[in-house]
């Protein structure tokens, strides 16, 4: 592999998390005018069709063909639930600190893994994984201000995060990329479509927004394919720690858009879990 080609996968990690972390934002934007399930139905739907419309010519039933169905549903229906706590949390709290909660599930994969996977821990990961977890309970203190459900629903989604990264490791050997792709934006359009019949009722679209819809589902398809392409290109060891600028470019966006600054006791428990996380990932990388 030339020098350029890890360069390259880091750029794309870059973009996807800025992809990742305006998806949140205008999901955040979205949701306080429009019903969620409609919201992120018109998201899924759009991953789907850029799929299909893609890569079907290319891949015709090679797109959608896996070896072991009921995971590989389980896992996009983990990932569909996740979408819909994320979509909730975001609605009632700020971007940047609805975004570091969520960043328990590394260290919950990295925890799981060991009965689940047969992974080890050093314990210098254990550190790290603590570290991570003060960071969190000091935006989660009481008396920070925020609204407890929004908490209630950013923990939900770590939760399921956690289940969907393991199950995306369990399968990793046996499915294509492409194909796990194509089945999470599947599952997440019959279940918000579904979801969103009986909201109908309640959605006033203004061109704008359905235009903001629409890029919505295209930040997200084209996140999820940066960060394939970035793992062709580089190591996941390298990778890794820059998957954490999401958490910065959230919060920066946040700060922008919405004018959320987060106080210096929410803002120093995001630098922490931050730090943790690609202090553990670096940890990683190194065996």
């Amino acid at each position: 592999m030339t020098t350029a080609r890890p360069l390259k996968g880091i750029v794309l990690v870059v973009l996807a998390t800025l992809a990742f972390a305006s998806a949140d934002v205008l999901t955040k934007r979205l949701t306080q005018n429009h019903p969620i399930p409609v919201v992120i139905a018109v998201r899924y739907l759009v991953n789907l069709g850029l799929l299909l419309a893609v890569l079907y010519p290319r891949m015709g039933r090679n797109l959608w063909r896996v070896q072991r169905p009921g995971l590989v549903f389980a896992r996009g229906f983990c990932l569909a639930l996740a979408s819909l706590t994320m979509a909730l949390a975001l609605r009632l709290m700020p971007v940047g600190e609805t975004v570091a909660i969520v960043y328990l599930s590394p260290f919950a994969v990295m925890l799981l893994a060991i009965p689940l996977l047969g992974e080890k821990v050093s314990p210098m990961g254990w550190v790290w994984a603590a570290m991570g977890f003060a960071g969190v309970l000091l935006i989660l203190r009481p008396g920070g201000g925020l609204d407890p459900w929004g908490v209630a629903f950013a923990l939900m989604n770590a939760g399921l995060a956690t289940g969907y990264h393991l199950l995306t490791r369990k399968l990793a050997g046996q499915e294509s990329t492409v194909a796990m792709l194509f089945h999470t934006a599947l599952v997440g359009s019959v279940f918000f479509c579904i979801g969103a019949l009986t909201s109908l009722d309640q959605v006033q679209f203004t061109t704008p927004d359905l235009g903001w819809m629409l890029a919505l589902g295209v930040l997200a398809t084209l996140g999820h394919y940066l960060f394939t392409a970035a793992y062709r290109e580089a190591p996941a060891s390298l990778l890794a720690p820059v998957n954490y600028l999401h958490l910065v470019w959230a919060a920066g966006l946040g700060v922008v858009i919405f004018g959320h600054s987060p106080d210096a006791i929410s803002l120093s428990g995001m630098a922490l879990v931050c730090a943790s996380g690609v202090a553990n990932a670096l940890r990683a990388s190194r065996g």
